[in-house]
């Protein structure tokens, strides 16, 4: 009924704006902690570091680029017509605010025990619990969420096949060369323009139309090569100062190597950032999105609304606090305790995970970064062999992904009824 939404609007969109921050809290302290792991425990920046950087280029990712995963997740996945939702517009709103207070529990949970779950799995079994049980199965879109969750599986193969390649090569040019640190310096600044020309690639050809630029292929390609060459500039700047020092290397071989690419991945920590705001932050306010709209038009759900400025700025200052009060916790786990990592081993994964990420992001696909990251750690420890990895922690990282959805899911269901009941 559209009274309920007239009589109750102001109350649901505060609802869920409250709901959608404690979301975007939770992609902060968990899924960013996932993004910036790898960079602090390769030691090439500091936890403080790593707040700084990701508050910059994960808002910047999440409001430049961030539009085209939140209409994925907004109205992507349940059938607006099949849903029945025109003649009651008050259950897609019960829907949405149970799915971000269940995966945002969750993800509270998660964070404090410091398991890197994937909030993807957590507000899409949300979604897909509500409307199944709440709705009718019919309702649910399910080739768009079969397409999801083969990315899932699909999107950690892929980085994880790009950091072991993208690790062998630095072995090759790097690593087993006579005259390692002289060819770090020669090498790395390549390396440095890739991170830049692939996060404006994918940032211009899809990501900034919203914000009233766009730019034929043509000209994304020539912008993007000038970005490269920038980040590479900058980069030869930074690395003017490493000096290869002999007792540097007198307890680890390649020290002074090493102090090259953590240069490297100070630019590749800010391409992941990026990278995760422009996927995940809709996470947090795809559902926001859509219960805005049904207020705001009085109980018509439009799939192809304009999405609000606040929201975008709602969800990134979210994933900010999120990162800045817990997400060292997950650092942790990603960053020290499934492999190993140094810088030259760090950038590789991150490189790997954030060019895979921001090419689901151009596609709408809402792949999970946790999966993409872990499994380009995964594809390093591969490449130095299956002794480098902590196979009982990959094994609780699994297993701590196969219970997130069905988690997620009877969370929301148990509170849609809940809601129905206090509302209805």
């Amino acid at each position: 009924m559209v009274d309920i939404i007239s009589q109750y609007g102001s109350v649901f969109l505060g609802m869920a704006i409250l709901f959608g921050f404690l979301m975007a809290w939770g992609v902060g302290a968990n899924d960013v902690a996932n993004a910036m792991g790898t960079s602090v425990g390769a030691k090439a920046i500091t936890i403080k570091q790593a707040i700084f950087i990701a508050m910059i280029f994960e808002f910047a990712g999440a409001y430049l680029a961030g539009g085209e995963v939140t209409s994925t997740i907004r109205s992507g996945i349940i059938d607006i017509q099949k849903a029945g939702f025109a003649d009651s517009p008050e259950l897609l709103v019960y829907g949405m605010l149970s799915s971000l207070l269940a995966a945002g529990l969750w993800l509270l949970i998660a964070s404090n025990f410091g398991w890197p779950v994937s909030t993807t799995h957590s507000i899409i079994g949300a979604i897909v619990g509500f409307a199944v049980v709440g709705i009718s199965a019919d309702s649910v879109v399910w080739s768009q969420v079969w397409s999801i969750v083969a990315s899932w599986v699909v999107s950690p193969m892929v980085s994880g096949i790009i950091a072991f390649c993208l690790f062998r090569s630095v072995q090759r040019l790097v690593l087993d060369t006579d005259n390692p640190f002289v060819n770090a310096k020669k090498y790395v600044p390549f390396y440095m323009f890739l991170v830049g020309f692939v996060i404006a690639m994918v940032t211009l050809v899809k990501g900034l139309s919203h914000v009233g630029l766009d730019f034929s292929f043509h000209e994304c390609v020539i912008i993007a090569v000038g970005f490269g060459i920038l980040v590479a500039l900058i980069g030869l700047f930074m690395l003017r100062s490493i000096r290869e020092l002999p007792e540097d290397n007198l307890n680890f071989h390649y020290t002074s190597v090493e102090k090259v690419f953590g240069v490297l991945m100070i630019f590749t920590a800010c391409s992941m950032a990026f990278a995760h705001g422009s996927n995940d932050v809709a996470n947090a306010i795809g559902p926001l999105a859509a219960v805005n709209g049904i207020v705001q038009s009085g109980g018509v759900f439009s799939p192809r609304s304009a999405l609000p400025t606040w929201i975008l700025l709602l969800g990134g200052i979210g994933i900010v606090v999120g990162l800045a009060t817990w997400g060292h916790k997950v650092i942790v786990t990603i960053g020290r305790n499934i492999t190993e990592l140094t810088p030259s081993r760090g950038f590789a994964a991150e490189l790997a995970a954030a060019s895979t990420v921001v090419v689901a992001s151009a596609t709408g696909i809402p792949v999970s970064t946790t999966h993409t990251l872990v499994g380009a750690v995964l594809g390093v420890g591969v490449a130095r062999g299956i002794g480098a990895l902590n196979l009982g922690v990959v094994g609780k990282i699994f297993l701590s992904w196969i219970i997130t959805l069905p988690i997620g899911a009877a969370l929301s269901i148990v509170i849609f009824f809940l809601f129905r009941a206090v509302f209805g």
